[in-house]
């Protein structure tokens, strides 16, 4: 018999049960704080937007353009949401109105301004609002 000869079927594994297949894997609930991935800014500026609407909204698109002067460094960014139905459509004119007198808190930076640029609202048999917040950020330090 040869050395890399095997009596075992190598395929074996794909019609055995589930429940007798060996994970060889980490589970997710055992990740230590080094393992998680790290929070990007655009992810931390898209969850307090996603605070104030109270998660009803939905995130077409997000873009971030860093900026500097002589003084100042920081990012822009540009976060467009759409909200559909009643209650989700009352979550965006909560934003509209919040919006530009909310204090966010996100770690070394200093909102400088946060605005509304566009406001889309339908009316119809499915009431929609699409809003386009901008937030432009300052580095502390």
């Amino acid at each position: 018999m040869m050395l890399t000869q095997s009596l075992r079927d190598p395929y074996r594994h794909l019609t055995a049960p589930f429940d007798q297949i060996e994970v060889k894997s980490v589970p997710l609930l055992g990740v230590s704080r080094f393992q998680r991935p790290r929070r990007t800014l655009a992810d931390r500026v898209r969850a307090a937007l996603m605070a104030i609407t109270a998660g009803h909204g939905t995130l077409l698109s997000h873009e971030e353009k860093a900026w500097a002067s002589i003084t100042f460094s920081g990012t822009r960014h540009e976060v467009v949401l759409e909200f559909c139905g009643p209650d989700a459509v009352a979550a965006g004119e909560e934003l509209i109105e919040r919006l530009p007198d909310h204090e966010f808190t996100l770690p070394a930076q200093l909102v400088a301004d946060a605005t509304i640029a566009k406001v889309d609202h339908r009316f119809g048999a499915m009431e929609r609002l699409e809003v386009t917040a901008v937030l432009l950020l300052l580095e502390e330090g």
